[in-house]
């Protein structure tokens, strides 16, 4: 939670949190704790509580005044746009959420920071343009990372996906968002590893069994994880000479976004 657009911050003690399953890894709240106490907002709580899907709904109606917002992450993301009374235009380009602010009126705003946090970290490596990238995986951190690849990749993406059904989900956000996007099977992803961008959405573990393919000259990886790390593929990419960006890339330039929310 950071300060309103005019600068005030809402009076008196707040509470925050951070969604997802699991979710006891997330560094959030020390992220924003941090923050909290920087910003002299004394009596701010930030926490981490296990909520999944079907408990979504309830948890959020439950909640009293004193909460201020919400992060979210998998597999909440796509969840709670429907539960939310509007969302930021970023958001509903990929119909993902993971910020969630609640107004002075009781009504609840989503926004989505992975779209440009992914584009920011990207950029301080210097990695403005790329030729083609490809992508691993294709849930909501995967649609997002297409959409930061949209104003920064000339050629194609390839994302490796499991089943026909996640296929069709990934070309239909290249449609919408504007990427030139081909699909190709989960038992294909070593070939992935070959292009210049390289972004693994996956949950941990997905990609543990790619490591050994790295090539000898790899490009850059973008994964998005940050417990466990480095990542077996990780390691290696590092090992071998590649560029490597990790969650906390993600996390540290989502949190530092103007806006009102992390």
């Amino acid at each position: 939670m950071r300060p309103t657009p005019d600068g005030d911050l809402p009076k008196g003690p707040r509470r925050a949190a951070v969604l997802g399953s699991p979710v006891a890894h997330s560094l959030s709240p020390h992220l924003h704790l941090a923050a909290y106490r920087a910003l002299g907002l004394s009596g701010w709580t930030y926490e981490r509580i296990e909520t999944d899907e079907a408990a979504l709904p309830g948890f959020l109606d439950g909640l009293g005044p004193e909460w201020a917002g919400l992060s979210l992450t998998m597999p909440l993301k796509r969840a709670v746009v429907p539960l939310l009374d509007r969302i930021s235009e970023t958001a509903a380009a990929v119909d993902a959420v993971n910020t969630v602010v609640f107004e002075a009126d009781g009504s609840r705003s989503g926004d989505n920071t992975d779209i440009p946090g992914l584009r920011a970290a990207l950029a301080e490596r210097g990695l403005t343009r790329v030729p083609a990238a490809a992508v691993l995986g294709a849930g909501a951190t995967a649609s997002s990372a297409l959409a930061a690849l949209a104003p920064v990749c000339d050629g194609e993406v390839v994302a490796y996906v499991r089943g026909p059904a996640r296929a069709a989900e990934m070309r239909g956000w290249g449609e919408r968002l504007g990427v030139d996007v081909r699909t190709e099977p989960w038992d294909d992803a070593v070939k992935g590893l070959h292009a210049p961008l390289v972004v693994a959405t996956t949950p941990a573990g997905s990609t543990d069994g790619l490591a050994d393919a790295v090539p000898e000259a790899p490009g850059t990886l973008f994964d998005v994880l940050y417990e466990p790390w480095p990542t077996p593929l990780a390691g290696r990419w590092a090992a071998r000479g590649g560029q490597v960006l990790g969650g906390l890339d993600l996390l540290v330039h989502q949190a530092v976004l103007p806006g009102r929310a992390g």
